[in-house]
């Protein structure tokens, strides 16, 4: 295994970067829009690199505590604070392109629809705002607190709340479609295909909605209330609760087609790639399992507690958990390990020349 010591790298001035000989990669390489990457929310990224950074290119303070992931676009990372702020970053200069102040503290992840940027704020409201010039488009709001990431599939906009209650709305006005009332607080950021919708739910229920009006067509109780956000492959639901299960369900009946028991309750979301899912728990460790059977395929201990989401890429799974951490996912063997980044909730962002983290202590870096 790799450990960077980063105690003894040099560290560039903050929003100072040094000058890297490394090529840019495409935009197609370096876009990350949303949560996980996509809307498929597998986290998975097939060719993108993973290696192990070995220095930190530059470093941005946000002033407050980030409990969210960061999302990329066209060389420019975009990151909510708990300050109620969302901020763009250039990620060549390190530097603040712009910023904007919402209403309240804010831990929903960002998403990049158009020219626009997306979040939901602890007051309840959700905004469009335009990805150039950081000015409001829109607002919308609901009756409790919006910790989602808004998800965008065919100009529409769906994110959940804590007043139990799913919502789609218009991507270019704001204007409601459906209101849809579920069984409890909704923290889990939907799944979003072409009809149907996933959502797990803190009444412990996974909930399948119609994405054009909303209905309700089939829900799966589990043992306890569910945080983890779900992935879908193929005919396959994947999703994590609280009652220490991660769960594999028919995504057309909600069936469980197994399930698989964890050492403590688990909000972390899972990252699927073809014959394997890992998700981490509660308990600290990472497990790999595999999609059609559920069996445990390997697990390792990586923090003594593990909310945040994996990333699967290149043959590697990685983790912001006590720190940026590697994992091979054919054998859950540690390849390298970085001393920053440690985090609750959040997922590092990775693009063939730099890998992008931020941490509880409101800083951002930069890694190559």
């Amino acid at each position: 295994m790799v450990e960077s010591a980063w105690a003894e790298l040099p560290r560039p001035t903050e929003e100072m970067p040094e000058p890297s000989t490394t090529p840019e990669p495409s935009i197609a390489e370096s876009d990350w829009p949303t949560l996980l990457h996509d809307n498929s929310r597998t986290g998975s990224q097939g060719i993108r690199a993973a290696k192990a950074p070995d220095q930190v290119r530059w470093r941005v303070r946000m002033g407050s505590s980030i409990r969210s992931a960061p999302v990329l676009r066209s060389g420019v990372l975009y990151v909510t604070s708990m300050g109620g702020s969302l901020h763009a970053i250039d990620v060549e200069r390190g530097r603040h392109t712009w910023q904007f102040q919402a209403a309240d503290h804010i831990h929903s992840t960002p998403s990049l629809f158009g020219n626009k940027v997306f979040f939901g704020c602890d007051s309840g409201n959700v905004y469009a705002v335009d990805r150039d010039s950081g000015k409001q488009v829109w607002e919308t709001s609901a009756a409790g607190e919006v910790w989602t990431s808004p998800v965008v599939r065919n100009g529409v906009v769906f994110f959940g709340s804590a007043d139990s209650r799913l919502y789609a709305v218009d991507a270019d006005t704001g204007s409601k479609r459906w209101t849809q009332e579920l069984g409890g607080k909704v923290y889990s950021t939907a799944y979003v295909g072409e009809q149907h919708l996933y959502v797990g739910c803190g009444d412990g229920k996974v909930y399948c909605l119609n994405v054009s009006s909303g209905k309700i067509g089939w829900k799966t109780p589990t043992g306890n209330g569910i945080d983890s956000s779900p992935a879908v492959l193929g005919d396959m639901v994947l999703i994590g609760s609280e009652d220490f299960f991660f769960y594999a369900l028919d995504a057309n009946t909600g069936l469980v087609r197994w399930k698989y028991e964890t050492g403590l309750g688990i909000s972390s979301s899972p990252a699927a790639s073809e014959e394997i899912a890992v998700i981490g728990s509660k308990d600290g460790f990472l497990y790999a399992l595999e999609i059609q059977s559920g069996r445990l395929r390997w697990k390792v201990q990586a923090s003594d507690v593990v909310t945040a989401p994996p990333v699967i890429c290149s043959g590697l799974v990685c983790i912001q958990a006590g720190g940026t951490q590697a994992f091979d996912i054919a054998s859950g063997n540690a390849v390298w390990r970085a001393g920053l980044g440690g985090a609750v909730q959040s997922a590092p962002v990775l693009t063939g020349d730099a890998i992008y983290v931020a941490n509880n202590d409101g800083e951002v870096y930069a890694l190559e």
